[in-house]
């Protein structure tokens, strides 16, 4: 090849040679951080679209039927299998005419976590707007059980957990200053107005046992309901919070995630799964690091592009199971170039071998059949 044609064949490839640096640069800046040990798997399971928006929590009734899910306009859907697809089973509020299964209407509510209480058939549903409701096993218009504690009222019931043979629940209000509709400003804000309640169903007394929380999310009881667990998403910190014994009225930190949890679920044998709604990056460590800086950052871009940042600019879905004894990362699994899940926000594992998850945003739940990973 003449040394001219040689020139301008290396001076034409100056652009990509340059594109793929910057892009190399780029995504070493914004994109998630790659997780050691994680098993590349969740991508293998099955999809079950919805007939709405926002399968945020998972729940099972006493006859192992389900999954019961709550959707962004309100209402608790039953998934009856393949043949009858999705029941409408119950809704939160009376107001259903002005509801949209694609954007929150607060009039309309916004049920999250859900929890049987077996020994009734009772649902329990935390709502991000009108505080712990229930509703009966025939479904229906959900009833009001708690909205206040302590002088000040309940904005943004998350998740909870029944200890039945106490019958007590506990619940997290993820901020008492703000709603559901506020959910990322509560993230990234710094402002620590989470709290941890106990609620005593018998003499309906309400009771703050741990606050001053950077958006507390997730809550699960242990198995023999001696402590609970409580997910910080806005440090990504589980505490855990002794109920009963020696050690009861103290807490601690259990564990870390590596990146912005959202619900808890105990499996089967007494660990926990934590849903991962986004794996950190710089933005969103950046974000977090003072609350000055995420509050600036609300106020110059907008959600959209801030779910983008503190995402890696690539929805994606990943999951950890912890030891429920010493709170060590056991599993990690992904999904992570996002091309099946996105955005995961409850893992519920049966005692099927099902893993079962939701997502606040997506309009589906998965499934995954825990023997197709195994070995991988």
């Amino acid at each position: 090849m003449p040394i001219s044609q040689r020139v301008v064949t290396q001076i034409a490839a100056v652009p990509v040679i340059f594109a793929v640096v910057c892009y190399s640069f780029w995504s070493s800046i914004i994109g998630p951080d790659n997780l050691k040990y994680s098993k590349k798997v969740l991508q293998f399971a099955k999809t079950i679209p919805l007939p709405g928006d926002g399968p945020e929590s998972l729940e099972f009734d006493s006859q192992g039927e389900g999954p019961y899910v709550g959707v962004t306009d309100g209402r608790i859907l039953k998934w009856r299998g393949e043949e009858l697809g999705w029941l409408d089973f119950a809704h939160t509020s009376p107001h259903r005419d002005n509801c949209s299964r694609h954007e929150v209407v607060p009039s309309c509510g916004r049920p999250l976590g859900l929890s049987f209480y077996r020994k009734t058939g009772d649902l329990y549903i935390c709502d991000g707007y009108f505080g712990v409701m229930k509703v009966g096993p025939e479904g229906g218009l959900a009833e009001l059980v708690v909205d206040e504690v302590e002088g000040r009222k309940v904005m943004f019931a998350n998740q909870m957990d029944i200890d039945e043979e106490e019958d007590v629940f506990y619940f997290v209000d993820s901020s008492d200053k703000y709603h559901f509709g506020d959910v990322f400003y509560v993230s990234i804000s710094g402002e620590r107005v989470g709290r941890v309640i106990r609620y005593d169903m018998k003499t309906k007394e309400a009771k703050v046992i741990l606050d001053k929380l950077h958006f507390p999310n997730g809550l699960a009881l242990s198995r023999d309901n001696s402590f609970v667990l409580v997910g910080e998403s806005g440090t990504a910190f589980i505490h855990r919070i002794w109920v009963k014994g020696p050690k009861a009225g103290t807490s601690e930190v259990f564990s870390k995630v590596p990146g912005g949890l959202d619900n808890l679920r105990r499996t089967p044998t007494g660990d926990f799964w934590v849903a991962i709604h986004s794996k950190f990056t710089l933005f969103s460590r950046v974000f977090l690091s003072h609350s000055l800086v995420g509050k600036a950052s609300m106020k110059l871009l907008k959600v959209a592009t801030l779910i983008n940042l503190t995402g890696g600019g690539k929805p994606h879905g990943a999951v950890v199971k912890i030891s429920g004894e010493t709170g060590e990362v056991l599993e990690v699994l992904e999904d992570s170039e996002g091309q099946t899940m996105k955005f995961v926000s409850e893992a519920y594992e049966t005692k099927d071998g099902k893993l079962w998850t939701g997502s606040v945003f997506w309009p589906a739940v998965w499934v995954l059949d825990t023997s197709v990973f195994e070995g991988k």
